[in-house]
């Protein structure tokens, strides 16, 4: 567990993009694969590329390559995801229902496989294959079921507590969509506030629109 903390997070994040760009090239054939055409697929430096494996170990051959098929494995087992990770979600609206239909119907090796609401009208629906479940039997559900993994997608004010409820139960990493900042004790929590994503996104629209009007006055 120390040897993993020392890893970057920014390493971690890339892992899953090589495992994709992976298991693609494998599906078309590729069977041995260069950091170099790895870069040329994900955009990411092979430099990059070559150091962030280099914290796991040595899996290609000098001059060869690695083996596109094996590789994919290692990130497999690097992240924990040789078999398929249930996921719990907290909070069937909108967001939380768009969330679990992708899981269900994209990702075979992390999926959503529980999911919690707190409105009468809301529990007992179906989301796919999925029965939403009154979160007062969350704590318990997720405990039984030993999952490790939550997305939080609830109003802020009970962010908190859902937070604290899965911590009870035995989770150790969240996804946060609720537009608060948590912490629990030995849990990692990754947060994804989609307000501030789309305004620092602005930013660049708005630079084309002052270079739009620089111009256009230069003309002027």
């Amino acid at each position: 567990m120390d040897e993993r903390r020392r890893i970057p997070q920014a390493t971690v994040r890339r892992l899953p993009v090589y495992l994709r760009d992976l298991t693609e090239a494998a599906a078309h054939g590729v069977t041995v694969t260069s950091s170099s055409e790895m870069a040329a697929r994900t955009g990411i430096s092979s430099e990059q590329i070559r150091k962030d494996l280099a914290y796991f170990g040595a899996f290609g051959t000098r001059g060869v390559g690695y083996d596109t098929r094996l590789l994919a494995a290692e990130i497999r087992r690097i992240l924990g995801i040789e078999r398929r990770v249930g996921v719990a979600l907290v909070g069937a609206g909108h967001l939380g229902f768009a969330l679990a239909r992708y899981s269900r119907q994209e990702h075979a090796d992390v999926a959503i496989t529980m999911v919690f609401d707190r409105h009468p009208k809301v529990v007992g629906t179906r989301i796919g294959d999925l029965t939403v479940l009154p979160v007062e039997e969350m704590e318990e559900r997720v405990r039984e079921a030993g999952i490790r993994m939550a997305v939080i997608a609830v109003p802020g004010e009970e962010a908190p507590g859902v937070l604290a409820a899965l911590a009870r139960a035995g989770v150790e990493a969240v996804l946060n969509f609720s537009p608060v900042a948590l912490s629990a004790p030995g849990v990692h929590v990754q947060h994804i506030d989609l307000t501030l994503e789309l305004q620092s996104l602005a930013f660049f629209t708005s630079l084309r629109q002052m270079a739009g009007a620089a111009v256009a006055e230069e003309r002027a």
